[in-house]
């Protein structure tokens, strides 16, 4: 049985390998239903929607744990309840494998517990002036 995307290895990109086509990249999005390929089949999009600001910082704040980890790093673009994510693999000028597992193993994050670890403490309120 082959493995889910989320369970493959990200492997670096080192450059010398053609993008994947709009066809291969069909076949990876079966997997993650919910991210997008953009018109030039060289990006994937994705926006995650949360209930307030915070969480969804605490999941911008996961995303670039796990970025640094697997050293595949996504366009991240924060708002007030959402998270856009870009992946596309740069040395390549398009998509590579690598992006769909990394987007596998963001949808794994974005269903886990987003609570302070992610986040930094709140300052504390600011007292009135007398």
């Amino acid at each position: 049985m082959m493995p889910t995307l989320a369970e493959r290895p990200c492997i670096p990109c080192r450059g010398g390998v053609e993008p994947l086509t709009r066809e291969q990249c069909a076949l990876y999005l079966a997997e993650v239903s919910d991210w997008e390929l953009d018109a030039t089949a060289r990006c994937i999009k994705r926006r995650f929607q949360f209930r307030d600001y915070r969480t969804a910082l605490a999941f911008a704040n996961a995303v670039s744990a796990l970025a640094e980890e697997i050293w595949h790093h996504p366009e991240l673009a924060l708002g007030w309840g959402f998270c856009d994510v870009s992946l596309t693999t740069r040395k390549i000028g398009g998509l590579h494998e690598s992006d769909f597992v990394m987007a596998a193993r963001i949808d794994a994050l974005a269903t886990g517990p987003l609570d302070s670890a992610w986040l930094p403490p709140l300052p504390p309120p600011r007292r009135a002036k007398q």
